[in-house]
């Protein structure tokens, strides 16, 4: 029989958490307790490219930010409920959102060959 130990989450300080930002997500704040972005869109239609972007790397992590949409930016917010503060989840799926949001656009035709 295979027993099932208990997992234990790290709940980072609000010190932690800022040294975190910075070194690792500079564009990211806290505030109010939560991970916190705005990423400026061009228009509605690039807004909602963005915000599936962001619900299909949320569904995959299994880690669902609050999001503030409007005609022209998405409000990413950040925090780990069940434990009631910010966790290494929301540093991972933070930099995944980063990672794909951010990236430079293919500028030739060689990726398609």
């Amino acid at each position: 029989m295979i027993m099932q130990q208990e997992m234990t989450t790290r709940i980072y300080s609000e010190a932690e958490t800022t040294l975190t930002l910075a070194t690792e997500l500079p564009s990211w704040s806290l505030r109010h307790g939560c991970l916190w972005r705005q990423y400026p869109t061009l228009d509605w239609a690039q807004t909602l490219m963005l915000v599936a972007t962001i619900g299909q790397l949320a569904e995959a992590a299994n880690h669902h930010p609050e999001l503030i949409v409007s005609y022209a930016s998405v409000i990413v917010k950040l925090m780990t409920h069940s434990v009631s503060g910010i966790s290494d989840k929301d540093f991972t799926l933070a930099k995944k959102i980063e990672e794909v949001v951010m990236r430079p656009p293919i500028t030739d035709d060689t990726s398609l060959k």
